[in-house]
C-alpha cells in the first residue's frame, strides 16, 4: 500500500490516475496514522514553499513523514515535495525544510544564460552522474529520456545526492536520493510512459 501525503497542496488527481493505470494499490490520506500503515509514502506538491511547510507541519502528517523515513520506509516527493525534503529554502525568505536531504533551495535564474524563461516549464532530457551507481527509481529509465518539469527553483548544494541532472541553459538538479529518500523536480504523473516507469520503480523498491 502506497500512502499519498494530502496536505492541500498537491496535484492530486493526476497522481491518483497514474498509480491507477499501473495498477498500484495507492490511497489519498490526511490522516498521520495512514502514512504508518502504509509500505511507501509520496510527497507531493505545488505552490509556494512556506504555505506548503506551514500545511504540513498545522496536517500533523510532518512528524509522521519523519518518523516513518527514519524507520527506512520509502518516501518519494514531487516538485515541491522534492524541495521541501532539503534542509532550507531560499524562496521569498529562508524557510526550513525537513532536512532530509542536504542541501539548498535557490531560483533558478541567477544559474542559467540570461534571458531564458522562467519558470522552467517543458520537457528535457534527465542525466544520470558519472561514477554514481543509477537510482533504482530509474531502474527502467536511459540517460537522456525526457519528464515534464515546471519550477522557478531547485536544489543546489546538494551534489552527494544528485541521481539525475538536466540542462536548461545550465545544469539544474532533476532529482535526489538519500538511501529511502528520493525526490524529483520534474513531475513522472505528467511525463508519459517515462513517468509512469519511474513511479513503476518505486512501488517496486523493498
Amino acid at each position: 500500500m502506497i500512502a499519498i501525503a494530502d496536505y492541500g497542496v498537491g496535484n492530486i488527481f493526476s497522481l491518483q490516475s497514474s498509480f491507477k493505470f499501473i495498477g498500484a494499490d495507492a490511497y489519498l490520506t490526511k490522516d498521520p496514522d495512514k502514512l504508518k500503515e502504509a509500505d511507501k509514502i509520496i510527497l507531493p506538491g505545488v505552490g509556494a514553499f512556506e504555505d506548503a511547510a506551514q500545511k504540513l507541519k498545522k496536517s500533523g502528517l510532518r512528524d509522521s513523514i519523519l518518523e516513518e523515513t527514519a524507520k527506512g520506509k520509502p518516501l518519494l516527493g514531487i516538485c515541491l515535495g522534492m524541495q521541501m525534503l532539503f534542509e532550507r529554502s531560499f524562496e521569498y525568505g529562508e524557510h526550513k525544510g525537513l532536512g532530509l536531504i542536504g542541501g539548498d533551495i535557490c531560483p533558478i535564474a541567477p544559474d542559467v544564460t540570461a534571458g531564458l524563461k522562467i519558470p522552467h516549464i517543458g520537457w528535457n532530457s534527465l542525466h544520470f552522474p558519472e561514477g554514481k551507481e543509477k537510482s533504482k527509481i530509474y531502474k527502467y529509465v536511459n540517460d537522456g529520456d525526457c519528464v515534464y518539469f515546471v519550477h522557478s527553483y531547485y536544489g543546489k548544494n546538494c551534489d552527494e545526492y544528485i541521481s539525475a541532472t538536466t540542462e536548461y541553459g545550465g545544469t539544474l538538479t532533476a532529482s535526489v536520493e538519500n538511501g529511502n529518500v528520493y525526490g524529483t523536480q520534474f513531475h513522472p504523473e505528467k511525463s508519459g510512459k517515462v513517468g509512469l516507469s519511474i513511479i513503476k520503480a518505486f512501488c517496486e523498491l523493498e
